[in-house]
């Protein structure tokens, strides 16, 4: 297996992680920290130390920058409301949209493409074309606002 292949299935495993720590600690409501332990605790060994240093730097910018996140999310989720979305779609949603804003050095074409996958993986079929279009609409209103990044 080349290194590039390995690298993209580490990322995948990393954004994997992410969604299920973002999921905790959107219903544990626990601080960061606990959230992190009690994924180690649940699924030792589930992803290397660099491995989760992604999840945890994905996790991190999605709960830090949740006011800057949910207000692109709203503007472009017509006639849904954040809270009346399933959870599990909220979250792959926010995680992708940290991605954009806190990882430039991914095209947000992969970004999409892996929020798509976790739909698939966890959600439904309905739910990765809707998260398809909102991640598409603020992937064009981020282009927009600071040029395009594929």
């Amino acid at each position: 297996m080349s290194d590039r292949r390995e690298d993209q299935d580490a990322r995948h495993r990393a954004r994997e992680a992410a969604l299920q720590m973002l999921y905790l600690w959107e219903v544990g409501r626990e601080d960061l920290d606990s959230v992190v332990g009690t994924f180690r605790l649940v699924l030792p060994g589930a992803i290397d130390d660099s491995t989760e240093a992604l999840a945890r730097r994905l996790v991190r910018a999605a709960a830090v920058r949740l006011a800057e996140i949910d207000p692109l999310i709203e503007a472009r989720s017509a006639h849904w409301r954040l809270e009346r979305m399933p959870l599990v779609d909220r979250v792959i949603l926010r995680l992708a949209i940290a991605e954009f804003l806190e990882c430039p050095e991914t095209p947000r074409t992969v970004v999409i493409n892996e929020a798509l996958e976790l739909a698939r993986t966890f959600s439904t079929e309905d739910a990765v074309k809707f998260i398809n279009g909102v991640l598409d609409a603020i992937n064009h209103d981020l282009a927009a606002a600071d040029g395009p990044r594929a």
